[in-house]
């Protein structure tokens, strides 16, 4: 049953991001001591500024550590029980939050007792973790939970791991029965018999003093996974602070809601022999209200329990970046390939530090958009953090010291006494098994994929009927002009300018296709985006088409699947999919057409038979589903193809069987990459535009200024797409196509809940809007206009103005009445000329979400005496960040003239501004902007930049010039350096001599750079 719940309001936790700090701290020789646990607190106290606090001092996003079991703690309570002499390596150790109601709390208790029998877990006892709630700030104390410690007894016969994967399956029966009795404050950070998490929501100053456990000499470990949480647009809570049962995080997932959605989908195919018919009580494997880091330590969780190696699974979950790597090690390409057939990458900013209790272990995200400094001393102690010096070590017992590249990882193994670096991790695993005959053996690489290749015969070549196709399925006179052509001829999408002045497509008055009801969404401030054309190694187009298997096995069987080198197919290609003769890929073409005669009811009927044929074909053993709008006549019109898509991708998902086939497009409403991005981003794995291709054919035969074979004009527009798909990933910083399908980047604006709910499942939807049935009638309106056009050769198609205006076409903010009514008003300083200008305005029809947004009066006005003067309000002003170059160094330089004389602030945007401005100019005006926005890189300046900036600034106020020699006060100096600190941590402390008083520019650079 799908959900339609409405939210009381537009805050949606789901748009959950951190910035935060991360490490761990380990004895190579796995000897516990004390020190390893101060060490670990000491380093994320160090990790403070990371994270985020209230404003009463003490509360914070969250901060915590995961060590191993202290057993002589442990041994402790077992004597206070009257067990002493049992054997505490024989006891499990959890921690819990239960509800703070008595009664809840009482049931809480006896549901995990029940669940702890039924599992042969002999509970010894409930152990209060001692805690000092006066350590919380106020708001942390007021939702504190009761913590307390279960400690269960080993059940007979059982080692190690089937020891955890007991203690796991516990937890998640525990985990399902809250949720069915709404226990909402039942959660419990780790039931293990090897680790043990100590988290809470407050900084980490107040960690050890709130566990008064931490200070006891008897909690010794060997290792220490530690996390400073810094969460934005969400509010915080204990259970979401950090570490989780096996990782702590440092960044974003951006596939966040498809990696959940692909882990859903397989919970129907996983089987493994170590869990048998246990495995339906480990479902559902991800809880659905975690965070992003929470989700991934689900899946680690479950794969390292389910018998792969802690470093083997994440490196299956968070890859390198493989696939263009030209002098990659040839076994380390067939790990990677292999178990891209098995899991798609959790892709975005990461540096990851995790730990099974026996191994700990950090690595970065292929990217490398996280620091992880590491350092090794002389008697085994490593250290890996999110900044180097959270402990402070004399450098003469350091023997190594580095940090971690894109994709690298590095680990201690405290069982064996071994420290792994990244090669020697690599290694080990990509020889555990024969990957690279296993792929060479069972991965088919679809042949044909740079040549164009001819159109197989069904898209026309035939202009008069070419016309009708594309007036079908909704172009226009626009999209051949500026979209295709540009794309065909010169294999680069066109160039638009920033933002977008017509109306959304739920208030235009003119017909829009269903993807322009969608808009994807950006990198958050802590979430760069990717620079794909200098970063292009790190990306990847590949795809895979087949039938998955289980998750959690490993056999040469699971990477017999077809390889696409791009998600892009030819005619050719597509016809060679359908060709190949391997039954294990047969291939099943389903109709994305309905019949005329049935009216927009026809439109609903035919999505439900779509879903029908597909069920149908897969239990024929068809693993690639071809949702195709070819075939289109007078009676039979085409669905709109996102909503096909999206729709059998939900539907087989819902009934567990998505993961027995790929969705393949052969389509002829798709040909800008807006199309293309909206159907890969809602399951399709690979797009044939075929009437897009026919366009560019056509275009290219009807050249005037440059002769183009139609085959090169096929292949250049699919260069142009794959380029602009790699673009449109790389704005939320997702790397791989792999990730980006069926991730749901997007947010829906104008859509019916009902139908949201129902075929984009999980699509963020903050208005209501148009149904299926408006959906439907503009498809049928679109249908019988074609039909509608003379085949006389004359038939032209329409020019609705989307991208530039038109007369009588799309109404746009910026139309030349509006422009003119504008510099009118602001050459002559009119006021009648003005009113005439906000008139046209707000005469308008709705053209923007606010313009439907009406002022309430709730009081009277207030009396326009005790309102402040314009002109002391205007001084509060802002001027938005427009860079020079977005703006034109005239608008740029006369905007913060005009905040100058109003005594407010202008703000340079990322551009900078021209260095001549920093003057007064002949005129006495100023066109120095008092807010600098300095951009290097992704995170930061260089000092050297900031330097030089200050250093103006400074020469200004002591009225010299630069390269004037300005002197500086001592005190000035101190100042700066301080600022410089602040601003780039980890830079060394630097002071001026005290002999000084008083400092030329250049003593200055001198000292900072030295």
């Amino acid at each position: 049953m799908v959900s339609t719940d409405r939210r009381p309001s537009f805050y949606d936790p789901r748009f959950e991001h951190d910035a935060c700090g991360v490490g761990f701290v380990a004895q190579v020789s796995g000897t516990p001591s004390h020190r390893i646990v101060q060490l670990g607190i000491q380093s994320v106290v160090n990790l403070t500024h990371r994270g985020a606090i209230d404003a009463d001092g003490k509360s914070g996003d969250g901060a915590g550590i995961l060590s191993q079991i202290p057993r002589k703690i442990v041994q402790r309570e077992l004597a206070r029980l009257g067990l002493g002499g049992s054997d505490p390596r024989d006891v499990a150790v959890g921690m819990f939050f239960l509800p703070r109601d008595a009664a809840a709390n009482e049931r809480a208790r006896g549901i995990s007792a029940e669940v702890f029998q039924r599992h042969g877990l002999r509970l010894l006892g409930w152990r209060p973790v001692p805690v000092d709630p006066d350590a919380l700030g106020d708001k942390a104390r007021a939702t504190q939970p009761d913590i307390v410690q279960p400690l269960l007894a080993r059940p007979a016969g059982q080692d190690d791991q089937a020891f955890e994967r007991t203690l796991y399956l516990a937890r998640k029966e525990i985990e399902a029965a809250a949720t069915r009795e709404a226990l909402k404050d039942l959660y419990i950070p780790s039931l293990s018999q090897r680790t043990v998490v100590y988290k809470g929501l407050f900084v980490a100053p107040q960690l050890a003093a709130f566990y008064r456990d931490l200070a006891d000499p008897d909690f010794e470990s060997a290792l220490v996974v530690f996390h400073q949480r810094y969460s934005t647009n969400t509010f915080p809570t204990w259970q979401l602070a950090q570490p989780f049962r096996a990782l702590a995080h440092n960044g974003e997932i951006n596939t966040l809601w498809g990696n959940r959605n692909w882990m859903r989908a397989r919970e129907p195919e996983l089987s493994s022999p170590l869990w048998g018919e246990r495995i339906a009580a480990l479902k559902p494997i991800v809880w659905e209200d975690g965070s992003d880091s929470a989700s991934l330590d689900n899946a680690l969780e479950l794969l390292t329990l389910s018998g792969r190696d802690l470093c083997h699974a994440m490196m299956m979950l968070v890859p390198e970046a493989w696939e263009n790597m030209p002098d990659m090690d040839a076994d380390w390409r067939a790990f990677y390939m292999y178990h891209a057939c098995l899991t798609e990458p959790w892709d975005g900013p990461a540096a990851l530090a995790f730990t099974d209790g026996l191994v700990a272990a950090a690595c970065l995200d292929r990217n490398g958009l996280r620091p992880a400094r590491y350092k090794v001393t002389e008697d085994g102690l490593v250290i890996v953090a999110s900044e180097v010096g959270t402990v402070d070590l004399p450098d003469q017992r350091v023997v190594e010291k580095g940090r971690l590249g894109p994709g690298e990882m590095i680990a201690v193994d405290t069982a064996r006494g071994r420290l792994l670096r990244n090669d020697d991790l690599k290694a080990l695993y990509a020889q555990r098994q024969p990957y690279c005959a296993w792929v060479t053996r069972h991965l088919v690489a679809l042949d044909g994929h740079s040549s164009a290749g001819q159109p197989n015969g069904h898209a026309s070549q035939d202009p008069r009927a070419l016309t009708r196709l594309q007036q079908t399925f909704g172009y226009t006179n626009e999209d051949l002009k500026f979209v295709i052509e540009p794309m065909a001829a010169t294999a680069k999408d066109a160039v638009w300018s920033m933002g977008d002045d017509a109306p959304p497509a739920v208030l235009s008055l003119k017909p829009k296709l269903l993807y322009s009801y969608f808009k994807q969404r950006f990198a958050q401030v802590t979430n760069p985006p990717i620079d794909p054309l200098r970063e292009q190694l790190v990306m990847a187009l590949d795809t895979y088409l087949g039938r998955r298997g289980s998750l959690l096995e490993e056999t040469p069987a699971h990477g017999h699947l077809v390889q696409l080198r791009s998600p892009i197919l030819t005619d050719a290609q597509l016809d060679a999919l359908r060709s190949l003769s391997d039954p294990a890929f047969g291939a099943r073409t389903l109709s994305a057409l309905f019949p005329v005669a049935e009216g927009t009811a026809g439109l609903d009927a035919a999505l439900e038979r779509l879903c029908a044929a597909a069920r149908a074909a897969i239990a024929d053993g068809v693993s690639v589903l071809v949702v195709s709008d070819r075939g289109v006549t007078t009676d039979r019109a085409p669905l709109p193809l996102l909503l096909a898509v999206g729709a059998l991708h939900h539907d087989l998902t819902r009934r567990g069987l998505r993961m027995r086939a790929d969705i393949v497009v052969e389509g002829g409403e798709v040909w800008e990459v807006h199309h293309f991005a909206t159907l890969i981003g809602y399951g399709a794995s690979a797009v044939n535009p075929y009437l897009a291709h026919a366009t560019a054919r056509a275009l290219a035969s009807e050249q005037q200024h440059e002769p183009l074979d139609p085959d090169e004009a096929v292949e250049r527009y699919n260069r142009a797409v794959e380029q602009a798909l790699l673009k449109i990933m790389s704005k939320m910083g997702i790397s791989t196509v792999t990730s980006y399908r069926g991730a749901q980047i997007f947010e829906a604006i104008g859509l019916d809940d009902d139908l949201v709910a129902r075929h984009f499942t999980g699509t963020p939807s903050r208005i209501n809007g148009i149904g299926l049935e408006a959906i439907a009638r503009e498809a049928l309106e679109r249908h019988a206009a074609a039909y509608e056009l003379p085949l006389d050769g004359k038939a032209k198609l329409p020019d609705f103005g989307f991208y530039r205006y038109r007369r009588d076409g799309e109404y746009h903010g910026f139309s030349p009445q509006v422009v003119r009514a504008l510099q009118k008003a602001a050459d002559s300083g009119s006021r009648d000329l003005y009113r005439a200008y906000v008139e046209l305005l707000y005469s308008r029809k709705p053209a923007a979400l606010r313009d439907l947004l009406r002022f309430r009066k709730v009081h009277l006005p207030v009396p326009l005496e005790e309102i402040e003067p314009a002109e002391v309000i205007v001084r509060r002003f802002n001027s938005q960040a427009m860079s020079l170059g977005a703006l034109s160094p005239e608008a740029h330089k006369t905007i913060a003239i005009a905040m100058n004389r109003l005594g407010c602030r202008s703000n340079t945007g990322e551009g900078g501004e021209d260095p001549a401005w920093f003057h007064p100019l002949d005129t006495g005006d100023s066109a120095n902007s008092k807010i600098k926005q300095v951009a290097s890189g992704r995170f930061g300046v260089t000092p050297e930049y900031l330097a030089r900036a200050e250093e103006l600034e400074i020469k200004m106020a002591q009225g010299s010039k630069p390269g004037e020699g300005g002197q500086l006060p001592a005190h000035k100096v101190s100042h700066f350096i301080a600022r410089l600190r602040h601003t780039i941590p980890g830079i060394p402390l630097i002071s001026p001599p005290p002999h000084h008083d008083i400092y030329s520019i250049e003593d200055l650079a001198q000292l900072i750079y030295d």
